[in-house]
């Protein structure tokens, strides 16, 4: 293979004619840097371009000038037959109103009396829509490989033939993986795309539409290894409604790597040591010359080999998921890590030469106490003397560790859909105490979020329609996100501490169950409970049988997804 296709300008793409054809604005709400780098975005970009009867433009946002950033194009989204959005973060609804207000389109879907419809798509979509579904006439709800072509060309056939919105709303409302607000049968079933012997072979993989210097991972193609993950920790709705876990083949990702001849390559997925083959794949990369980056790793899957074949990449930082600051802390959230195991990779990343670790934590977990916090600070000490024993003399190649603390949200469809989130008093009173901790250690650095930003999203994310309002009210302020969301806490008529604050009682019917994402219901509840326990549960069984790997489903039978699998 050569050396690589040099990387291009991401704006190099031809304008598009709209004659005969559905206009669809494809807008990712956020810089386009990191649209270049989202896998889920470009996924649904290469497959609208791929249908005759649609005429596709990107659109993307500067949430810091508050303007649309286009590739090219001028006509207004106002003009376009669907303007559709890509929602990945629960911030991304004040940027959608944003967008429509800018654009003048009504940021209420009841006030808009015809075209263009609004759509929305992403992983939001599926985990609860209800914050945002005023301004929405219909969500994709799930895996766009698994129909989302389908639903589109009906609303194509509607536009172009001068239908109605309304005539495109009521064809499309009960199609598999539609939802429209007030007309599709409830619950929504997502839309997935599976292997039709239920192995666990992902058969259509997402890689990157550009690969350029303008992304956040410059010049690299970005390559989806896994969907879903077998672990079950249980703060990951990625764990839970991404069911069942998937891995690509070797062979199609050479494939794609032959295709676009690419100068470097990021593997993307949620349990990349989990892949058999990930060692074959990067050895072979190295062979063709092509650079590499990896996405968080498990300690248990870094065997001294493929630490080898890291390095040999030119790998220096490795980023570790810890999460949990006590053993039973991390039992309770189902994060199967063993301390030996986590510090014998320390000691060999240090030893191989890598410089820089990165170690995720989080902090607000339902039950921790100070005990939890001050075992980490004990293991904290045992990961530095791990570095230092990697190296003879005292010395170690592991000049950095840095410590990212994220600040525990419970999310739809997830055990902790029962939880009360932390305040925000403890969640900064926790970060102080990582702080403290790390204060005499040299190399040791601490990074966090903002406790008060993710209360917020927390509220987004639990939200049902009446935190509508309160997106609508942030929406027309001006100044930081965070001051902006506080003025609006204060004009909203709602308690938020009804959203955040309360654990919930088994019998509450969520404003998210319009969606069925093939949980079951009392699954879910048991594993709520084991957290109170701290006890953990197996992982998902991905046992390698005749034809591929199989994710086990209709053997293993707990979470319900046997039953929606054979529906």
């Amino acid at each position: 293979m050569k050396r690589g296709r040099r990387p291009v300008r991401a704006t190099a793409i031809a304008e598009q004619e709209w004659g005969g054809r559905l206009p669809i604005a494809l807008v990712f709400p956020q810089k386009p840097a990191l649209a270049y780098s989202s896998l889920g975005w470009q996924g649904v970009l290469r497959q609208v371009r791929s249908l005759a009867t649609l005429a596709p433009e990107p659109v993307f946002w500067d949430p810091d000038r508050g303007r649309l950033v286009r590739p090219y194009g001028r006509r207004g989204l106002d003009t376009f037959g669907v303007v559709a959005f890509s929602l990945t973060y629960e911030f991304d609804y004040l940027h959608l109103i944003r967008i429509l207000t800018a654009s003048r389109i009504a940021p209420e879907a009841a006030k808009r009396p015809s075209w263009p419809l609004v759509m929305a798509g992403g992983a939001l979509a599926f985990m609860n829509p209800a914050p945002i579904a005023p301004s929405v006439d219909v969500f994709w709800v799930g895996e766009a490989e698994a129909g989302l072509l389908d639903c589109l060309t009906v609303l194509a056939e509607v536009h172009v033939h001068n239908g109605s919105r309304h005539v495109a709303l009521e064809r499309v409302a009960a199609m598999p993986g539609v939802y429209v607000p007030g007309s599709s049968p409830l619950p929504v079933r997502r839309a997935m795309c599976i292997h039709p012997r239920h192995t666990g072979e992902l058969e259509t993989p997402v890689s990157s539409c550009f690969v350029t210097p303008d992304a956040v991972f410059r010049d690299t193609l970005l390559l989806e290894v896994n969907r879903g993950c077998p672990h079950g920790c249980r703060f990951c709705a990625a764990g839970y409604v991404y069911r069942p876990p998937r891995l690509t083949s070797l062979e199609t990702l050479q494939d794609i790597v032959r295709r676009e001849q690419p100068r470097k390559v990021g593997l993307v997925g949620t349990a990349l040591t989990d892949w058999p083959d990930l060692s074959r794949f990067l050895t072979w990369l190295g062979d063709q010359k092509v650079d590499v980056s990896l996405s968080s790793l498990r300690a248990e899957g870094l065997t001294e080999d493929l630490l080898d074949v890291l390095r040999g990449l030119g790998t220096r930082t490795v980023t570790l998921a810890l999460e949990g600051a006590s053993r039973s802390l991390r039992d309770a959230m189902n994060k199967h890590v063993r301390e030996e195991a986590f510090l014998q990779t320390v000691a060999l990343l240090s030893r191989k030469g890598f410089n820089h670790l990165k170690i995720y934590l989080l902090v607000g977990w339902p039950g921790e106490t100070d005990a939890d916090w001050e075992e980490f600070s004990l293991f904290l000490r045992e990961v530095n003397q791990a570095r230092m024993s990697g190296v003879a003399g005292g010395k170690t190649n592991l000049k950095l560790i840095t410590i990212g603390l994220g600040c525990l949200v419970p999310k739809p469809w997830t055990p902790l859909q029962w939880a009360a989130m932390a305040s925000e008093l403890l969640l900064k009173e926790r970060i102080s105490q990582v702080r403290k901790s790390t204060k005499n250690m040299p190399g040791v650095q601490v990074r966090s979020d903002a406790p008060g930003l993710a209360r917020m999203q927390g509220l987004l994310a639990r939200g049902d329609q009446q935190v509508h309002e309160l997106i609508q009210l942030a929406a027309g302020l001006k100044g930081r996100e965070l001051e902006g969301w506080a003025a609006a806490l204060e004009k909203w008529p709602h308690d938020p501490h009804w959203y955040l604050d309360r654990e919930r009682s088994k019998e509450e019917i969520f404003p998210w169950e319009v969606i069925n994402p093939g949980l079951d219901r009392e699954y879910l509840w048991r594993e709520w409970e084991k957290v109170g326990a701290r006890r953990t549960s197996s992982p998902c069984p991905m046992e390698i049988a005749q034809g591929g790997l199989q994710a086990g489903c209709l053997k293993c039978r707990r979470c319900g997804l046997e039953k929606w699998l054979q529906t």
